[in-house]
């Protein structure tokens, strides 16, 4: 004769099958956000924010600096602007003035 479960192990087992169910749900969704922010990256990698256009780095001082083959804008990547900034301490120093 079978026995039956109690309400607690139904519970017990209803909650494990929940958490599983869970888990495999944040790991996909973990795995799509992943994919997404590749896709995007290799979809806007040395593109112009403004425009969109192609980026060609150029050489200024020997930083590799950003500039849009369509609009001229300049683009800096982390850095660059305090790299730029101790070539040219006083005017960068008004130019910042700006910005406090």
């Amino acid at each position: 004769m079978p026995v039956k479960p109690t309400d607690h192990e139904e519970e017990f087992f209803a909650r494990q099958e929940f958490e599983r169910i869970k888990k495999l749900e944040e790991e996909r969704a973990h795995q799509i956000a992943a994919e997404e922010k590749q896709r995007l990256q290799a979809l806007h990698y040395m593109r112009c924010p403004k425009c969109g256009m192609q980026l060609a780095e150029i050489d200024y001082r020997g930083i590799k600096i950003d500039r849009c083959t369509a609009c001229d804008g300049i683009w800096l990547d982390a850095g660059e602007l305090d790299e730029v900034a101790r070539f040219d301490a006083p005017v960068m120093g008004k130019f910042f003035s700006i910005f406090r």
